[in-house]
C-alpha cells in the first residue's frame, strides 16, 4: 500500500527527532509502536470475520444445494422402505429403547424393516 523504503524511514526519524527533541523521541515512539500494533490487531480481526463470514455463507449454499438433491431422499426412503417424516430424522438410543420396552418392533435400532428383520 505505502511503499515506503529504509531512506524514506530515515528521513523521517532525523525530522522527528529535530522536531520532538532527544528527550521525547522514545516515549513518542513507543506511542507510536502501540497505535500501530492496535491498527494492525484491528485489522486483522476485520479479515477475520470476514472470512468467517464467507466460509459460512459458502457453507450454507453448498447445504442448500445438497439438499434439493432428490435422489438423495430417494436413496433414504428405498432403504429405509417408508418416506421419512420431518420429525423422524433420526431417534436417539434412549427413544429406540422405549419403542422396543413398548412392543414397536419397527427396526429403528437396527435400520431394517418388519419384512427384514423376519426373514
Amino acid at each position: 500500500m505505502f511503499d515506503v523504503g529504509f531512506w524514506e524511514l530515515v528521513f523521517i526519524a532525523v525530522i522527528a527527532l529535530l522536531v520532538v527533541g532527544p528527550e521525547r523521541m522514545p516515549k513518542i515512539a513507543r506511542t507510536a509502536g502501540l497505535w500501530l500494533g492496535k491498527m494492525r490487531g484491528f485489522v486483522s480481526s476485520v479479515k477475520q470475520d470476514i472470512d468467517r463470514e464467507l466460509a459460512a455463507e459458502e457453507l450454507k449454499a453448498v447445504l442448500e444445494k445438497h439438499a434439493a438433491v432428490p435422489e438423495l431422499e430417494e436413496l433414504v426412503d428405498e432403504i429405509s422402505g417408508e418416506p421419512l417424516k420431518a420429525d423422524e430424522h433420526s431417534d436417539s438410543p434412549a427413544v429406540t429403547k422405549e419403542k422396543q420396552a413398548a412392543g414397536d418392533d419397527s427396526g429403528a435400532a437396527t435400520g431394517l424393516t418388519t419384512d427384514d428383520q423376519t426373514k
